[in-house]
């Protein structure tokens, strides 16, 4: 756990933000390799990467900040709202945050929507190998107790008291990049346009529930009939994937018929 990487003066950079910042720009550079193949100028695609990442930050923070208002932010002083450089990035705010704002984006822009989609879904798998390392030098998101070879220990002043703890945020960076991968060569082998953007959902709501099973962050009143939010959230966005991947297959075969 170091949280900080580094002082510029007054002035503290946070290892928080700079995994951040390597995410998006992950992400941007394998993105606009991949829109090539789609005819997709990459300029367009580097545009969208801004406005998906304003939305991202956007929507995970404004959830997370609800979400957790009692636990955090009801005593603290409201710029500690901004801060996001202290961690509290809620994924599946960002995912719609960043939906909307590329929605936004596509349609001023006049670009196709489902090849757009596929050129991106594999980077946000990629981006999000980054922000777990982020979250483990952070210190956030971290695992229950366990006494398995490969626990991990975070300082005693620490949420966790020092005891050994699954590494979650491993766990879920490893899962992500496995996901990266699966999606890089299902883009070069696709059927049909937004076969990749489904499958990145299908597959993301998989591996974020099975990671769920070892998280130790959260509250009691966080966890409902024995699933965390994280679970619960991952069950609409399995069957947005599912149906999403139908009808865009009836679709694409109807064509060729």
């Amino acid at each position: 756990m170091h949280p900080i990487a580094f002082r510029l003066g007054s002035f503290t950079i946070h290892w928080y933000g700079v995994m951040i910042a390597l995410a998006f720009l992950a992400g941007l550079w394998t993105a606009t390799r991949r829109a090539r193949r789609e005819n997709i100028s990459g300029e367009k695609i580097a545009d969208i990467v801004f406005w998906l990442m304003f939305g991202a930050i956007l929507g995970a923070r404004a959830v997370y900040v609800t979400t957790y208002w009692k636990d955090e932010f009801a005593n603290q002083p409201l710029p500690e709202i901004f801060m996001i450089q202290h961690g509290g990035l809620v994924y599946y705010g960002g995912l719609i945050g960043a939906t909307i704002a590329g929605m936004i984006y596509i349609r001023w822009k006049k670009l196709p929507l489902w090849k757009t989609a596929d050129v991106i879904a594999p980077s946000i798998a990629l981006g999000n190998v980054f922000g777990r390392i982020g979250c483990l030098l952070n210190g956030c998101c971290y695992g229950r107790a366990c006494r398995l070879p490969w626990a991990i220990r975070f300082p005693s002043d620490h949420s966790t008291g020092g005891v050994p703890v699954h590494p979650t945020e491993i766990y879920d960076a490893l899962l992500n990049f496995a996901l990266y991968l699966g999606l890089a060569w299902l883009f070069r082998h696709k059927k049909f346009n937004g076969q990749v953007f489904a499958t990145y959902l299908i597959g993301y709501a998989i591996f974020r529930s099975i990671v769920e099973f070892f998280r130790g962050d959260y509250p009691a009143d966080h966890i409902h009939n024995g699933l965390t939010s994280g679970q619960l959230a991952s069950i609409p966005i399995f069957i947005a994937g599912l149906l999403l991947a139908a009808v865009l297959s009836s679709r694409a075969q109807t064509k060729r018929g």
